[in-house]
């Protein structure tokens, strides 16, 4: 999973990228060239709490990510956590992920 790390490529997709929320996940969502490997990175604010709770929220978005099959070519996506991402299971937030990704008209 390719993920996104320079400052310059996280402004490019806030800049030009289309925000959707759930309650369990937010996400921005770039569309990019058709060729270029799918990009992903996972966001939890410290406002959420401590480390290790900020660490499992990030756990549970890669493993929702790997289930819908993220990053999707073509693609940069972030994917912020939220206070009820902590609480779900993986299962769930892939499921909400879905309808997300529909919602920007990406297979997911």
């Amino acid at each position: 999973m390719e993920t996104i790390k320079s400052k310059r490529d996280f402004e490019e997709v806030f800049s030009g990228g289309k925000r959707v929320s759930h309650r369990l996940v937010r996400a921005t969502v770039l569309k990019c060239n058709e060729g270029d490997l799918g990009k992903v990175a996972f966001v939890a604010p410290k406002r959420l709490g401590n480390a290790v709770y900020r660490n499992r929220c990030k756990r549970v978005l890669r493993e929702a990510a790997r289930a819908c099959s993220l990053p999707a070519q073509g693609t940069r996506i972030i994917l912020f956590a939220t206070k009820a991402t902590h609480e779900s299971s993986p299962d769930e937030v892939s499921e909400a992920l879905r309808s997300l990704l529909k919602r920007c008209g990406i297979n997911g």
